[in-house]
């Protein structure tokens, strides 16, 4: 295996330039390496380029120049229906807003990434949702609409549709920005269970610095440019997690 191979998701010399009369850099000259099993948080003051990365890095994005590479294999060369099977299989997305189509039923939005990829039988997608809803503790809500729910269970079930199709990244922006702390924590320690437990990697945008230092590396950005990459270090486990937020033993949990 080569060395770059061994890389989950990297990112070589990317740069954006939205054109225009006067063109906007939102970033430049990204270097940045992302491993297997790691929590990485991704962090800057507002207009840093912080999303803009992460929409490159979820290839919702294409670099001016640079290139993004998933498992050593670079994305620059990639026709768009390459790009959305590596979106579907590779990767999945958790966003401020949970952006659920509120005419579905909990479950069948958690089954939409499966049906976009097409890989499992529609009694198969059905089981597999019920499974992701039950593990986050939503199995009496999987029937309703999104505005039934808080908006904690809103996000709650955005990460189970970000698990459809057990995608090996999981790319969250300001996952917890728009939470009261209850909430926020609760969707906290599932992301951070779902990297201890279960070995995904999540690269999260985040204004909040206390998430952030619980979190296995800290990347900053400063005008669309990485300023700081340093891994974090943590105490003991409540450092870093706590109970399990759906209430009871984690243990009593499936596997992702």
């Amino acid at each position: 295996m080569s060395a770059a191979a061994a890389f989950l998701l990297e990112a070589r010399n990317v740069t954006r330039i939205l054109p225009g009369i006067v063109p906007t850099t939102l970033v430049h000259n990204i270097n940045l390496v992302i491993d297997p099993k790691k929590f990485v948080a991704i962090t800057g003051p507002s207009g840093s380029g912080k999303s803009s990365l992460l929409y490159l890095l979820g290839l919702l994005d294409l670099p001016t120049s640079g290139e993004v590479l998933i498992r050593g294999k670079s994305t620059a060369r990639m026709d768009e229906r390459e790009r959305a099977l590596s979106r579907l299989s590779m990767l999945g997305f958790v966003f401020q807003f949970h952006f659920l189509l509120p005419e579905f039923s909990v479950l069948e939005n958690v089954t939409l990434p499966m049906r976009a990829l097409g890989a499992l039988s529609s009694a198969a997608m059905r089981e597999r949702g019920r499974e992701l809803l039950a593990s986050l503790g939503l199995e009496d809500h999987m029937s309703k609409l999104p505005e039934q729910l808080s908006g904690g269970q809103r996000q709650r079930v955005a990460v189970a549709r970000a698990l459809a199709n057990d995608p090996p990244i999981i790319l969250a922006d300001e996952p917890t920005g728009s939470l009261d702390s209850k909430a926020s924590e609760q969707v906290f320690q599932i992301l951070r269970d779902l990297v201890d437990q279960h070995g995904k990697t999540i690269v999260a945008v985040t204004h909040d610095r206390g998430l952030a230092a619980r979190m296995d590396q800290q990347v900053e950005l400063v005008d669309g440019g990485v300023v700081g990459n340093k891994a974090m270090t943590h105490g003991s486990g409540a450092d870093r997690g706590g109970a399990d937020p759906t209430g009871g033993s984690r243990d009593r949990r499936p596997g992702y």
